[in-house]
């Protein structure tokens, strides 16, 4: 797309656009958008919305429905900064949401890690070269929800001069169609040519709608392929797919970046991230429970090393997170453990998933070699030194999508899979295998509160605390609460962890905060996240809050050091788990 023409045009072209009403230009489609909008919770995408015409009828007719308990989300994509400008001025003190992105990467966009109902492409597609078509319009399959509608309006009648001024390239329906046939999507809608609605001889619009079926990509049955038909000599397989599921539904902001391939757009995470929650998952299940991972007569797997894992015994899984600092001796096992375990990821289960009836491997690992040292922060750049662990991107989608359905048919499959090895051989009865599925639990709730509730302990003594959801004052009874719900998204993060009346928590419950409720408590949480873990010149805490947070939460860099732009992820988060779990909301 030229965007130094339109970005020179701009005070030419903007009374033009305005000038047409939402349904002249739309009125083809129009009649699918009520019962997109009656979603609660519909995320709505116009990928090229110029000076925001459209985003701003959209906005104004979920401004009218939903009054003030409007909980949908409308996001303008334009690459042109001048245009992107206007339409900012156009839809001021309506709900939208402005990024300044294009494709057919869309990076902005797709660090939300959200998912939509209605992705608008409104005279964009030309704009497309065509060598670039088949990974946009992937790029925009994979943000739809199941069931999510593209629009995309074809212009036809340009002239070899606008074409060649403004980088417009020939399209047809043809085209379109058979590129979304190849990415699972069906065609909802080929309307019939309309007339351009400014009056220019010769051009004429025609308009498509593409639907997603479900996750369309085949992801998700491949994922339950590999927990279920393939072969697991070991639990390697089991272990790697529950790694990257935790990653994918906990860790939005893990993606380091997108990269396109021959075989589809593919994510690219922290290497020592992965290998950091290999160690988290095995701990507890080797050196607490004492239980076999493989059919071998002995208890050994590769990465156990006598100088890594072996001089970590007193360490639980509890501390192998993000946010943790490691210091001398333990610091030197602990970057030796990683390595032993970033080797065995790459040689084991990497090496034997591949894509049905081939070869070809689905996991890539990029490694890279790591001299111990005395100290190591957990966070996302101390874990990028291990190198790189890549992976498609239809399968990161489907494992954040999906968690909650995924993961049971994991630890299922990894009871069944342990109770078959012979030095599992005490608990092969099925009245004993609730044990396996307890020694598989990732993690207590309650661990992590402890230290939360002496933070509160100690400000209370200076300072007077209140409920970050009802602000009343709090006395000696108080909850800690998960504001995103642990059971449900199972975070123990100090920026998730919140002081609330007992009476209110339990009225919350496991129920997801609204929006409404949620902008309500703001004030109330920065305020306690300010003087909790900022405030007291802690340099170490301060790390811990933000390396947690900018790691858990969509579209946060490693670097972001601001409480509001950790509010406005939250907001994401909450929005990305209503979309993908239904939660209840309180």
């Amino acid at each position: 797309m030229s965007n130094d023409y339109y970005n020179s045009k701009v005070q030419e072209i903007a009374p033009q656009y305005l000038s047409l009403s939402f349904d002249q230009v739309h009125e083809n489609w129009v009649h699918y958008l009520p019962a997109i909008l009656d979603k609660p919770n519909a995320n709505i995408l116009d990928v090229g919305a110029g000076v925001g015409r459209d985003v701003s009828h959209i906005a104004n007719l979920l401004a009218e429905k939903y009054q003030g308990d409007n909980q949908c989300r409308v996001y303008a994509v334009e690459p042109a900064i001048q245009m992107l400008q206007k339409g900012q001025a156009t839809t001021k003190g309506q709900n939208v949401h402005w990024l300044q992105d294009s494709l057919p990467a869309l990076d902005k966009t797709t660090r939300l890690e959200i998912s939509f109902d209605l992705i608008l492409l409104s005279a964009v597609w030309m704009h497309v070269p065509t060598s670039q078509r088949s990974r946009s319009l992937r790029k925009l399959a994979n943000l739809l929800k199941p069931g999510g509608k593209i629009v995309i309006s074809l212009k036809f009648g340009m002239t070899a001069e606008e074409q060649h001024e403004r980088k417009m390239f020939d399209v047809s329906v043809e085209e379109v169609e058979a590129l979304a046939q190849n990415l699972g999507l069906f065609s909802k809608l080929e309307a019939q040519n309309s007339e351009d609605q400014l009056g220019r001889d010769g051009v004429y619009w025609q308009t498509l709608v593409l639907q997603m079926p479900d996750d369309g990509t085949g992801a998700f049955p491949f994922i339950r392929h590999v927990a279920i038909n393939d072969g697991k000599s070991a639990t390697h397989k089991l272990a790697l797919l529950r790694v990257l599921l935790r990653i994918a539904d906990g860790h939005a902001g893990a993606v380091l970046r997108r990269e396109t391939s021959a075989n589809g757009d593919r994510v690219i995470l922290p290497l020592g991230l992965v290998a950091l929650y290999w160690v988290h998952q095995y701990k507890d299940l080797i050196d607490y429970h004492g239980l076999f991972q493989t059919p071998n007569q002995s208890p050994n797997m590769g990465f156990m090393k006598d100088d890594g894992w072996r001089q970590l015994t007193h360490r639980t899984s509890a501390d192998f997170r993000i946010g943790n600092l490691f210091i001398g001796a333990d610091a030197q096992a602990l970057y030796r453990t990683l390595s032993a375990s970033a080797q065995n990821i790459r040689d084991m289960p990497c090496k034997y998933i591949t894509l049905p009836n081939s070869n070809a491997r689905v996991f890539e690992v990029d490694a890279k070699t790591v001299r111990a040292k005395d100290s190591i922060f957990l966070d996302l750049d101390s874990l990028t030194k291990w190198g790189e662990f890549s992976l498609p991107e239809t399968t990161w989608l489907a494992l954040s999508r999906y968690a909650c359905w995924i993961e049971p048919v994991l630890v299922s499959e990894w009871v069944k899979t342990m109770a078959s090895y012979q030095g599992n051989e005490r608990l092969n009865s099925s009245d004993k295998q609730h044990l396996l599925y307890q020694a598989l639990k990732w993690e207590e709730p309650v661990r992590s509160t402890t230290d939360v509730r002496k933070r509160f302990d100690a400000l209370a003594t200076t300072q007077q605390m209140q409920c970050v959801w009802s602000a009343k004052t709090l006395q000696r009874k108080y909850d800690i609460d998960h504001s995103m719900p642990f059971s449900r998204w199972p975070n123990n993060d100090l920026w998730n962890l919140v002081p609330s009346d007992i009476k209110e928590n339990n009225s919350k419950r496991d129920k997801l905060p609204s929006e409404k409720r949620l902008n309500a408590a703001k004030e109330r949480m920065q305020h306690w996240w300010a003087s909790a873990w900022l405030n007291d010149n802690n340099h170490n805490q301060k790390q811990r809050f933000f390396a947690e947070a900018n790691i858990a939460l969509p579209g946060l860099s490693a670097q972001n050091d601001s409480i509001d732009d950790l509010f406005e992820a939250l907001l994401l988060q909450r929005g990305r788990l209503k979309d993908m779990q239904q939660l209840s909301e309180w």
